[in-house]
């Protein structure tokens, strides 16, 4: 960011004074107007420049950001009238339905926002506590609510809150309905002028036994011999967790004590998301300590679940395509019918599980907002650990159901003698083993992702890892089945794919990676043990040499 000229600042003086007198909060009225003070005397006007550079766009994942005073940043104020504009989008009538995690100021944004829908004319159900994701989603169509909000960063990191919206259907916004509230938010003048209530109705605890319920319902009697670590990562699963294991008959699961209670600061992990480097070394050495089947872990709002699964080597962890092929399996010899879906960048082995069980399969843009609006939805996932299980009753990704379900699985198989990875063997050999890996850069720069973005359009690479591309998808110009969005997909020899995006939630240039490598028959080697090994072993090479190829193409 350049420095400001000297008319510039003394503009950007009086907008950040402006808006301290309007703060309603204490904590950012007072960091922001010492703030400005610290520039009146000389100081680096750089942070004060960015917090007033535009303001926290309202887009299809609701508003995230970094937490402070001014309008390029999550605080009361923003909120409010972010509210504001969602109330006058609504209309006055029907209900809305309001949650919110254990992040820094959640509890108080949840309530600034039932103050603002109350005082346009709707009713408002406010959870009881901080809870998962989820339960906000279930709720939304338990209570047949117009719309819903949940104050959540998710796996962001610790100074970062947000803001997302479902609609009555229990689904996340897309567009234009993002635009629609956009607009409304920018008509929204003097936040005095906004009524407000406080008579809003807060829910009992009869609400969460409800969506655990439903939950322990969703797997059948069979074996529950399964010792299970799990981690909840400072955030709300860990007592709907052991609730819902409970009820479903599974012993109590070990917890990472150091990790089981809700903490903002998140202060074990570098960032409160299973993914990233670190972040599961507690729960993986409580398991080796206990001797565990199975760990387990949601991210901060348990919308979420990651697993782990020990090998003669050590634990590993299961790739989202895993899980996500695993409780498709699972579900499909059960019995499930309908739709089943997943998103551009995940592994095509859903397309050819569908196929095999005769089950329809559709893909979707990056997203729950797209998987939740599929027609006759019966399960979806995305890669990034977000699995759809139970789409009639929470039509968003849930890390509650899918744990529970994973849990069901391993027990079953555990009682034959067998493993998750002895399935994820089985699909390889019936469908070729398709292996998958993501290169994620993040930049402190935004313009390295738009010029990542142009290079690899101006300059396609003609191969990658050395297999041909035989063609490329410019996914911003949209299709029959796709919407546009920024995005390129190329399409390999031998059914591999990569696929390059923009993140949509943090500063981020992804490469979704998949090959698919086809497993020896037993004509041609009779130890299958040993023929997907040595597939595994190729689609590591494979990929590795994808994930250099893509980054020396795009510049990163």
């Amino acid at each position: 960011m350049t420095t400001p000229s000297e008319s510039e600042l003394t503009d950007l003086l009086a907008r950040a004074r402006a808006w301290a007198a309007a703060d309603p909060d204490a904590t950012t009225r007072d960091e922001l107007e010492r703030i400005v003070a610290e520039v009146e005397a000389g100081g680096d006007p750089t942070d004060l420049a960015d917090r007033f550079d535009g303001t926290l766009e309202f887009g299809t994942a609701g508003l995230r950001g970094r937490l402070g005073a001014g309008p390029n940043r999550m605080n009361r104020v923003v909120v409010l009238r972010a509210a504001a504009g969602l109330a006058a989008h609504l209309g006055p009538g029907g209900a809305v339905a309001i949650g919110y995690d254990a992040r820094h100021l959640s509890d108080t944004f949840a309530e600034d926002t039932a103050a603002v829908m109350r005082g346009a004319g709707l009713d408002v159900w406010l959870l009881p506590r901080p809870l998962p994701t989820p339960v906000l989603a279930y709720a939304v169509r338990e209570l047949g609510c117009v719309a819903g909000v949940m104050v959540t960063a998710s796996h962001n990191p610790p100074e970062d809150n947000g803001y997302k919206v479902y609609l009555g259907d229990g689904s996340q916004i897309v567009s234009p309905v993002d635009e629609e509230i956009a607009a409304r938010i920018a008509e929204v003048g003097d936040l005095t002028s906004v009524p407000r209530r406080s008579d809003w109705q807060v829910l009992g605890e009869d609400l969460l036994d409800r969506y655990l319920d439903r939950i322990a319902g969703l797997v059948a009697d069979g074996p529950r011999d399964l010792a299970v670590v799990h981690t909840s990562l400072h955030g709300v699963g860990g007592s709907p967790v052991a609730q819902v294991l409970e009820r479903a008959g599974f012993p109590a699961p070990y917890a990472v004590a150091e990790q089981a209670q809700p903490d903002p600061d998140f202060p074990t992990v570098a960032f409160p998301n299973p993914e990233e480097d670190g972040a599961m070394d507690l729960a993986l050495a409580l398991a080796e300590e206990r001797g565990a089947d199975l760990v387990v872990a949601n991210d901060p709002d348990a919308d979420r679940c990651a697993a782990a699964v020990p090998t003669p080597t050590g634990w590993r962890m299961l790739r989202g395509d895993e899980v996500g092929a695993l409780l498709a399996t699972h579900l499909l010899r059960r019995g499930r019918t309908g739709t089943f879906a997943t998103t551009i960048v995940s592994s095509t082995l859903l397309s050819k599980i569908a196929a095999a069980a005769g089950q329809p399969y559709v893909e979707t843009l990056t997203g729950f907002k797209w998987i939740g609006r599929v027609p006759d939805l019966a399960f979806g996932y995305e890669e990034a650990l977000g699995y759809c299980c139970d789409p009639d009753h929470v039509k968003d990704k849930d890390g509650v159901s899918a744990l529970v379900l994973l849990c069901e699985l391993a027990a079953s198989l555990k009682a034959e003698g067998r493993s998750l990875l002895d399935l994820l063997d089985d699909l390889a050999r019936e469908h070729g083993l398709h292996a998958t890996d993501q290169v994620s850069v993040r930049v402190s720069d935004l313009s390295l992702i738009s010029g990542a973005m142009e290079r690899l359009r101006s300059t396609p690479p003609t191969s990658l890892g050395g297999l041909d591309v035989l063609g490329v998808d410019d996914l911003a110009e949209g299709s029959e089945d796709l919407p546009p969005t920024d995005g390129l997909r190329f399409r390999l020899a031998d059914g591999a794919r990569v696929v390059v995006r923009p993140s949509g939630t943090e500063p981020k240039v992804k490469c979704y990676l998949e090959v698919v490598v086809p497993v020896e028959g037993a004509s041609d080697n009779p130890d299958q043990t040993d023929a997907v090994e040595a597939a595994r072993i190729s689609a590591a090479t494979r990929l590795d040499a994808l994930g250099s190829d893509i980054r020396a193409a795009a510049g990163l």
